[in-house]
């Protein structure tokens, strides 16, 4: 499994965690990459990354995925499909040094391990129409190094 597979793997569990049950961003997900040994610390800030952009866009971010999901509200979505399209969201509006058929199969791939039978589908649905959506916002994507 590649850094950025498994920090994305991570980033998820802890917007889960913090859908669930609430907690500081970065406590949540120091407790969840303990239980990966293998994560190095390029993972370690990547997964970073991606909870602190998630937790910051995440109004914008529901709007888009409430746009785009005709006939699901988003708190009636499953808690799994909710954060991995948030987290793939982030990527598509956010993430400059990320290409957009590597955001959609990571989130798909996402969905086929954590999801039910239909997450995938659903997931790859809903980011289709996102993809595809001419998205205005007024901060430009950040530049990979960016924080």
């Amino acid at each position: 499994m590649g850094s950025r597979t498994k920090a994305r793997e991570c980033a998820l569990q802890a917007l889960y965690q913090l859908d669930t049950s609430g907690g500081e961003p970065r406590d949540v997900l120091r407790a969840i990459l303990a239980h990966f040994e293998d994560a190095d610390a390029d993972t370690a800030q990547f997964a970073e990354q991606l909870v602190r952009g998630v937790q910051s866009e995440r109004g914008r971010i529901d709007e888009l995925i409430q746009q785009s999901s005709a006939h699901w509200k988003l708190d009636r979505m499953a808690r799994v499909d909710r954060n991995i399209l948030r987290l793939a969201v982030y990527e598509i509006i956010r993430r400059a040094d990320v290409p957009l058929r590597v955001t959609l199969n990571e989130a798909i791939e996402l969905g086929k391990k954590f999801g039910s039978e239909e997450s995938s589908a659903f997931v790859n649905g809903v980011l289709d129409k996102i993809a595809h959506t001419e998205i205005s916002f007024a901060t430009p994507k950040m530049k990979p190094d960016a924080p």
